[in-house]
């Protein structure tokens, strides 16, 4: 300890403290993709709202499988290019698309 109650600055406290704001700024810039994707996710449901209301207007069921099984195939091709899990990739859009058809249920019910 030094005269004033500290501990003496090492490179180990140096390298800590380096870590420290490498992982303050790593958890930023994640907070911002976060953020990111969040109004990205709002943005995409605005538009599958106005699906939702021209299939209610004009018949046509919530869900469509064969736009379904392209968007899968293409978002696990634009995965891969980006190094990101495929599997993950689908399982991130069928939880999306889930949603939308739930919500395209609930504008045909409110349309009948």
């Amino acid at each position: 300890m030094d005269e004033h109650g500290h501990a003496p600055h090492d490179e180990t406290t140096a390298g800590t403290v380096d870590a420290l704001e490498r992982l303050q700024s790593i958890r930023e810039s994640i907070d911002n993709v976060d953020a990111a994707l969040i109004h990205l996710l709002a943005e995409r449901f605005k538009f599958t709202q106005d699906v939702g209301r021209l299939k209610a207007a004009h018949g046509l069921p919530p869900a469509d499988l064969e736009r379904e099984a392209r968007q899968i195939k293409r978002l696990r091709g634009l995965a891969e290019e980006a190094h990101l899990d495929p599997e993950f990739a689908e399982k991130f859009l069928n939880f999306i698309v889930a949603e939308v058809i739930h919500h395209h249920e609930s504008i045909r019910a409110l349309e009948l």
